[in-house]
């Protein structure tokens, strides 16, 4: 049963309507938070910090509490992998800093924050860290249980020998009728039952309820207390991993040379961000329309004003010949002319600037049936067999512009049958709904909804003699990501006042949050259907914190599994740390963000990483970033210069990525171990991931020790 939190008042609800107000009204020149600022976004009155300053603390309640948890902090677990190594010991008022009733005000609300994630992860098979869970329990007085952990379902890699286009194992079709209503699909156990509106008991988020918790987490982030005391732990942990870095590292390296065979180009990584449009490089890409214009230069591969043309005769009418183009004429490459310019960036997926050259080499739906794409995507793919050790997990895109997508797009993966054992699909949703109703493509919000989720839901209750060519690739799927431009502004604020999608049928399209829990529920109705019957299950990974305000960071806080950026998570001290005790996965990607919104030495990466959030790093488009035919290792090496990072540093990054990944469970147990669902030390192999087990128990019991923190104070009367 999901944990049932506070309903939020309408004090608090109209307290966050103005925080949203302030978030968006100056995004573009905020910048870190420090603890310090008193400004519009920090509601601690004049008269409110000069009591802080001025009053007494009490002092008896200081010591109650240093008396009960000052046992703990010495009682320091053993483990029996994990070499000796020097600690970072606190001892004495672990609140300083902050008044008492400021300490207990911030961990109740930050306790209360973990639940809301908690219940919605579990509402949708996603993840949720087991030690974070076991917390949350104690301060609820319940015992944690292992069934109390929600997983989702991956799948496995075909067997030795079986056809991966193999649709033999589906289970028998339902007579269920899957109808869209307010903007999420329900499903229903017959036709009478639809018209009625009486759906089968698939649990999904409630409206009302995800506004409520929405609200007291926009005004949970604004909260001066709470701003105080996260932007003083995370301090903290900068420091305290500093400090264990200085005194640990040769240890650490000791750890890694004693380790046999494995070392960090032979252990695992995958890069969990990149869209299949731009997965080769830009010199791939020129080769590739070199030796298709020597082999196909008379066949019929577009059509240009209702007449069919050559491949030779569409170089004619661009005034281009193949064997005069280079790197630079390709202009596909990102550089100072597309910083903080998205239009101008988006621009580049175009070659020579020719649309037409998109169409043909970089598009599933065209006159060849996006052969050469296919071609393309088979040959980067032969590329990652060939490193054996790297993993990509491309995005295609289904617009939802009609209903007919999923099936041209499934039929494009099957007939070329574009599979690789290095390769996990991910179906990304460009948030293009203003110019899709300008065109009056789409009725309303609505109906681009039902086009996205609808066929989804049909291939899922009808298995059976039924488009098994979309069964196959949904069977090949692992999770939803959401994409655009996050820096342009709607002004338009979620709330239960907001028209429904059907409703929503004007030309501006919808604000981000809107988008992502509409997404969500329908991602989290349709996982329920599909654990119900067996089948693999699908994550929601919105590209989220790129730019915009830190609404969108709070709103994938709430329902994605994990996020691709992240950067604007260095503005809100508040949901850094809630995404560091949630242990929130973040795919970031330091050189495409130096071509588009931030300086490379800029990048909040290597602070991320040492205060423990759990990040991985990705290539986002090779195409217009990268140089080389390994553009995760190129993505690597320089973060490794730039930032200095240890080899241990660069292999806990790499495990990072697999853990995030959508690899099946078996992939992971072979690439992490046996135990790489535990936590901490418990969950590390040395053997296979090459992190030192010292630094899995430092994390470990860094993040316990915060955990305890708000245990102490959420639980004080």
């Amino acid at each position: 049963m999901p944990k049932a939190v506070p309903e939020t008042d309408d004090r608090m609800r109209a307290f966050a309507e103005r925080v949203f107000a302030s978030e968006t009204k100056d995004d573009d020149v905020r910048d870190e938070i420090s603890m310090f600022d008193v400004a519009d976004d920090c509601p601690i009155l004049n008269q409110e910090l000069a009591q802080h300053m001025v009053e007494d603390d009490d002092v008896e309640k200081r010591k109650k509490y240093l008396s009960r948890t000052h046992p703990m902090l010495e009682d320091k677990p053993t483990y029996l992998e994990v070499p000796h190594f020097q600690r970072v010991s606190i001892t004495g008022d672990y609140a300083a800093g902050v008044t008492m009733d400021d300490f207990e005000l911030a961990c109740k609300g930050l306790y209360r924050a973990l639940a809301i994630r908690e219940k919605y992860m579990k509402l949708a098979f996603q993840r949720f860290p087991i030690t974070p869970s076991q917390y949350l329990c104690k301060i609820e007085g319940e015992q944690w249980k292992p069934e109390n952990q929600v997983l989702p379902v991956f799948t496995p890699l075909p067997k030795p020998g079986e056809d991966p286009f193999c649709t033999k194992d589906f289970p028998p079709n339902l007579g269920y009728i899957p109808r869209m209503k307010d903007g999420v699909i329900y499903v229903y156990k017959d036709a009478a039952s639809a018209d009625k509106h009486q759906p089968l008991n698939h649990p999904g988020p409630d409206l009302a309820t995800f506004i409520d918790d929405m609200n007291f987490l926009i005004a949970l982030i604004a909260q001066g207390p709470t701003k105080t005391y996260t932007h003083r732990r995370l301090k903290f942990l900068m420091s305290k991993f500093n400090v264990h870095e200085m005194l640990n590292e040769m240890e650490e390296m000791k750890e890694l040379k004693k380790n046999p065979h494995r070392d960090f180009y032979n252990c695992r990584k995958v890069d969990t961000h990149i869209h299949a449009a731009a997965c080769m490089n830009q010199k791939h890409l020129l080769r590739f329309i070199k030796n298709s214009y020597r082999v196909d230069a008379d066949r019929v591969v577009h059509v240009l004003k209702g007449k069919e043309v050559t491949l030779k005769e569409l170089f004619a009418s661009l005034n281009l010949h193949p064997y005069d183009l280079t790197v630079d004429s390709l202009d596909v490459h990102a550089g100072r002319q597309t910083f903080q310019r998205f239009d101008k960036f988006n621009a580049k997926y175009n070659p020579v600037g020719a649309s037409e050259l998109r169409d043909l080499y970089m598009k599933t739906e065209n006159h060849i049936s996006g052969e050469y794409f296919a071609t393309i995507i088979k040959e980067v793919a032969s590329d990652l067999e060939d490193a054996r050790y790297q993993y990509a997990e491309p995005r295609l895109s289904i617009y939802g512009c009609n209903p007919n997508e999923w099936t041209k797009l499934a039929g494009w993966f099957n007939k070329h049958r574009v599979y690789s054992p290095q390769l996990k699909w991910m179906i990304q949703v460009p948030r293009i709904y203003d110019i899709f109703r300008a065109r009056n493509f789409v009725p309303h919000f609505g109906k681009m909804l039902e086009n996205i989720f609808l066929p989804v839901f049909q291939a899922t209750i009808y298995t059976k003699n039924n488009n098994t060519e979309l069964k196959v690739i949904i069977n090949k799927v692992t999770g939803f990501d959401s994409v655009d431009d996050e820096s342009k502004h709607s002004g338009h604020m979620f709330s239960t006042k907001s028209p429904k999608p059907e409703e929503w049928d004007i030309v501006k399209s919808p604000s981000y949050s809107y988008w992502i829990y509409y997404m969500y529920a329908n991602i989290a109705r349709l996982n329920q259907l599909r654990k119900e019957r067996g089948m693999n299950t699908f994550q929601f990974r919105p590209h989220c914190g790129e730019a915009g305000a830190v609404t969108h960071l709070l709103a994938c806080f709430m329902t994605a599994d994990n996020i691709s950026h992240g950067l604007n998570l260095k503005k809100s001290p508040v949901l850094q740390y809630l995404y560091y005790l949630a242990q929130v996965p973040i795919a970031m990607s330091p050189l495409s963000n130096n071509s588009l919104f931030l300086e490379y030495n800029k990048n909040p990466l290597p602070e991320f990483h040492k205060k423990g959030l759990v990040v991985s790093l990705s290539t986002d488009d090779p195409m217009q970033f990268h140089y080389t035919r390994e553009p995760l290792m190129e993505e690597y090496a320089i973060a490794a210069q730039v930032f200095k990072l240890s080899t241990c540093d660069m292999c806990e990054i790499a495990r990072n990525s697999v853990l995030q990944s959508g690899l099946s469970a078996e992939e992971k147990n072979h690439f992490l171990g046996a135990n790489y669902m535990k936590d901490g030390p418990e969950g590390n192999d040395i053997r296979k991931t090459n992190v030192a087990q010292i630094r899995m128990a430092y994390r470990y019991e860094s993040l316990c020790y915060e955990l305890n923190l708000i245990r102490e104070g959420a639980m004080a009367e």
